[in-house]
């Protein structure tokens, strides 16, 4: 499944423009072939807004999401987005994938809030796996500092995920998350792990970019510069299968051992 990543930060505090950012990306991903189009973390408002979160936060079926499915059925690409989800009083960190027929699929809150900042705004999530089918793979969603936890993203490899879609909003200096750890988390979970990053400065924060798509080998199969940008890559159910098969850490595990990580 061709897969497009738009690093971008967008137009911070703009619903409006982010939405036409998106569209415009969703037309570029389509005429490259690509059945899949992620954005990165908080892409419908912007990340470093403040108090701009809460006001700008929606629903999960929403106007956005709405918007957002009319950009994805005229496009005929699935869409994955990150936004500010408000549910009842509480606002999450949150993450949406809506299928190219325009069909809202799944849902994620960001389960490991990171810093102050984002302890400040939202709410945890409480649900660590969110999948769906598209195109013949089992798609996982995961936001940012979740996919540095092992735990997380081996609780994806175990219910059967083989493309984790990690929008993020990755900042300096912590680029080796991007250049490093983000491979070596597709390699030990034998799945393809896509991170899509914001990119500039916003706020206190600079973005680094550094977007990849790494596969079950441990190679990116994509990555980004610093700017803002769409790549491409493919994410293969053949070499998946191959890579499973030749290792077979899944399998080979002993659970009995790993009692006190609980």
């Amino acid at each position: 499944m061709r897969t497009a990543l738009l690093q971008s930060s967008g137009r911070p505090g703009s619903v409006e423009g982010n939405l036409k950012v998106l569209d415009e990306a969703a037309g570029r991903a389509a005429a490259a072939g690509a059945a899949l189009l992620a954005a990165p973390e908080m892409f419908l408002t912007g990340y470093a807004i403040g108090d701009d979160i809460a006001r700008l936060g929606e629903a999960a079926d929403g106007e956005s999401a709405d918007a957002i499915a009319e950009i994805a059925s005229r496009h005929g690409v699935a869409i994955a987005y990150g936004y500010p989800e408000r549910a009842g009083g509480s606002v999450f960190n949150s993450a949406q994938l809506i299928s190219a027929d325009g069909t809202r699929l799944a849902n994620y809150r960001k389960t490991h809030l990171f810093g102050c900042f984002e302890r400040d705004h939202f709410k945890p999530g409480e649900q660590p796996v969110v999948q769906a089918e598209l195109a013949g793979l089992t798609v996982g969603l995961m936001i940012c500092y979740d996919v540095e936890f092992p735990e997380n993203v081996r609780a994806h490899a175990l219910a059967g995920t083989d493309l984790l879609l990690v929008p993020t909003a990755q900042m300096h200096p912590f680029q080796f998350v991007a250049e490093s750890l983000v491979p070596v988390r597709a390699w030990e979970n034998q799945m393809y792990v896509a991170y899509v990053n914001r990119v500039g400065r916003e706020g206190e924060f600079d973005f680094v970019g550094l977007s990849t798509l790494a596969g079950p080998d441990g190679v990116a199969r994509a990555r980004a510069g610093r700017g803002e940008e769409v790549v491409f890559a493919d994410a293969e159910p053949a070499l998946l299968a191959a890579s499973r098969a030749a290792n077979p850490y899944l399998t080979d595990r002993r659970p009995g051992l790993y009692g006190s990580l609980v």
